[in-house]
C-alpha cells in the first residue's frame, strides 16, 4: 500500500480550504480526481481502498473532502460550494499530474457534482468523466431528470453501476446512457449503490473493488 501525501486545496477567499489526498504510484499513467459521496468523507474505507487499488493500475488519485465534510456538517453542500471546491481540486489535481492525463468524477453525489461543471465545459483540463454510482434519482422515486444535464457534456463518460442500486434503477441508467455519444455503462451485477454484493452471489467486496479500477484504468487509457 502507497502513503498518502496530505494536501491542503485553496478554494476561495470566501469558501477557505479542504484538505486533499494523493496517492501516485511511480509508474502512473493518469491521475483522477475522485470526489467523495454525500455521506462520508474522502478517507471512507471505499475511497481509500478504490484509491489504492486504481495506484495498481497505474491511475494516480487526488481525493478531497467537500466543505461541509472538512466542518463536519451532516448536510452536502450546494452547488455553489460543491462546485467551486471540484475546480479547486482539478486546478490541484492538474498540478500534480506534471503532464499526466487528468480525469474527474467521484461517488455518488460528488459524480453528479462534477457532471454539472462538465455540462457548462468548466472542467478544465480534464479529459474523462467516471461515475461510481451516478444518483439517478431518490430511492423509491424513480426517474430520469437528473440526468437531463448529461447530454451537454462533451468528454467521454463512464458509468459504473450496480443492478441492485435504489438510486439508480438499472433499465433506467441503461437507457440514459443509450442516448449519450460518448457514454460506456458498465454492470456491477448484484452490487447496491455502495457496490456491496450479497453473499448468494459469489462475488467478493475484492473482486468488486478490482473491477471498478480495471474499467477506470481502461477507460482513462482510451480517453
Amino acid at each position: 500500500m502507497l502513503t498518502p501525501t496530505k494536501l491542503t486545496i485553496d478554494i476561495s477567499e470566501e469558501i477557505g480550504t479542504v484538505s486533499g489526498l494523493l496517492i501516485k504510484p511511480a509508474d502512473a499513467t493518469a491521475l483522477l480526481v475522485l470526489s467523495h459521496g454525500a455521506g462520508a468523507g474522502m478517507e471512507h474505507h471505499f475511497m481509500e481502498t478504490l484509491a489504492q487499488i486504481l495506484a495498481v493500475h497505474k491511475v494516480a488519485t487526488l481525493r478531497f473532502n467537500f466543505p461541509y465534510m472538512e466542518k463536519g456538517k451532516g448536510a452536502p453542500d450546494r452547488p455553489k460550494k460543491a462546485h467551486p471546491a471540484i475546480k479547486a481540486a482539478v486546478a490541484a489535481g492538474e498540478q500534480y499530474a506534471e503532464g499526466l492525463k487528468v480525469l474527474a468524477g467521484g461517488k455518488s453525489f460528488g459524480g453528479r457534482m462534477t457532471s454539472q461543471i462538465a455540462a457548462v465545459d468548466e472542467l478544465g483540463p480534464v479529459k474523462g468523466v467516471v461515475y461510481f454510482g451516478f444518483p439517478l434519482h431518490p430511492p423509491g422515486k424513480p426517474g430520469t431528470d437528473r440526468a437531463a444535464h448529461l447530454k451537454d457534456i462533451r468528454l467521454p463518460q463512464l458509468f459504473l453501476q450496480g443492478t441492485r442500486d435504489t438510486l439508480a434503477r438499472y433499465e433506467l441508467i441503461e437507457g440514459v446512457c443509450s442516448d449519450l455519444e460518448k457514454a460506456r455503462l458498465v454492470k456491477m451485477e448484484g452490487g447496491d449503490h455502495s457496490f456491496k454484493t450479497l453473499k448468494r452471489s459469489g462475488i467478493s467486496p475484492e473482486e468488486v473493488m478490482e473491477k471498478l479500477a480495471q474499467e477506470t484504468a481502461s477507460f482513462a487509457a482510451s480517453c
